[in-house]
């Protein structure tokens, strides 16, 4: 006896109605922007209360040690200190909210031009060594996994070990003296040779994207020999943690009673790593690749200085030497609120790549 046939317009009915889909994606949305709102208000808290509790007299920065006790109370209250502290966090909060972040003690200028300058030579750099990191670790941790306990896997391994707890810095040394002193097969230290300082015009405040679209390969290629180098070294780290956490993550999943059925049913070993065991970890990747992109944009300040390349580490670093508190404090929040973007981007990718997460956020 034959089946009736299924309403299409029962199933329909089951759906839930689009507005209340975009409802929930409204507050889903709602949600996000409010945990930003409250980790960057924590955040900007916190630094400010760092700022006033350092044994740093910011008062004594700006007129000087010997200054009269008369110029020194002037400076105490121009600057707002006599106020109570929770108004002068909501004064520095004002400001912040506008894009001031004050005026730098060594050079007198505005401490978001200075960030808007340095900011993009830390960009570029990490960007290139995450780089080298995922194309380079993924295909290492993958391989290492799959080829579990061979002469693959523990060459990988001990690369990996030497990568995640070598010192930076004597890396850098090394990498300097070996590659640029003896061998000068990359450039030295700064973005550029003095030759082309200042050639080119600013665009993005990233040399090999400003050289490159104004045409100027000479200095693409001079600043190409320049940042290869650090860039590799940043590489090196990352690379180091990826590779660990990706034959981690490939070797829970190989072991896998789903990886298993795969083989009995015959699928080729190809399809079974790339598309059921790679597959299955490209979500964990997301964050792990994320948190190493922030860990170089924030942690590269060694790296920075040994190259004296002009970032936001090197920069933050001279402005704390000086008792630049505003300078100090503008970096900080800056590199808090990349932490946070990257944060919010991983969700989003979670969300593209594994629909289950979006269903639980909606």
């Amino acid at each position: 006896m034959s089946q009736p046939a299924a309403d299409p317009s029962a199933t329909l009915a089951h759906r839930p109605p689009r507005s209340l889909w975009w409802a929930k994606a409204g507050i889903s949305v709602l949600r996000t922007l409010g945990m930003i709102v409250v980790t960057m208000l924590g955040l900007l808290f916190v630094t400010f209360i760092i700022g006033r509790v350092m044994p740093i007299d910011p008062v004594i920065s700006v007129v000087g040690e010997r200054a009269s006790k008369e110029v020194y109370d002037a400076a105490f209250i121009s600057m707002g200190l006599d106020k109570p502290l929770l108004v002068q966090f909501l004064v520095y909060l004002g400001d912040v909210i506008q894009g001031d972040f004050g005026q730098s003690l060594l050079n007198s200028r505005p401490v978001i031009d200075d960030i808007k300058r340095v900011f993009p030579a830390t960009l570029e750099l990490a960007t290139l060594g995450t780089l080298v990191g995922v194309f380079i670790g993924v295909p290492l941790g993958v391989i290492s996994a799959v080829k579990r306990d061979s002469w693959i896997d523990q060459i990988t391994r001990v690369i990996a070990l030497v990568g995640y707890s070598m010192p930076i810095f004597w890396l850098g040394l090394v990498g300097l003296l070996v590659f640029y002193g003896v061998l000068g097969w990359v450039g030295g230290p700064g973005r550029v040779g003095i030759f082309y300082v200042d050639v080119v015009p600013v665009v993005t405040g990233m040399i090999l994207v400003d050289s490159a679209l104004d045409g100027q390969w000479d200095v693409f290629r001079d600043a190409l020999s320049h940042i290869v180098l650090p860039a590799g070294i940043l590489g090196y780290y990352s690379l180091a943690y990826i590779s660990r956490m990706t034959r981690s993550f490939m070797l829970e999943q190989l072991g896998s009673e789903y990886i298993t059925t795969a083989r009995v049913k015959g699928l080729s070993e190809w399809t079974v790593i790339t598309r059921h065991a790679f597959g299955n970890i490209k979500v964990q990747l997301i964050t792990v690749i994320a948190l190493s992109y922030a860990s170089l944009l924030e942690g590269s300040v060694l790296t920075e200085i040994i190259f004296a390349w002009p970032g936001i580490g090197s920069y933050i670093t001279t402005a704390l030497l000086s008792a630049d508190m505003n300078a100090v404090l503008g970096g900080t929040v800056v590199i808090g609120l990349v932490f946070v973007c990257l944060n919010v981007f991983s969700d989003l990718l979670y969300a593209f790549f594994d629909p289950r997460a979006r269903d639980n956020a909606s």
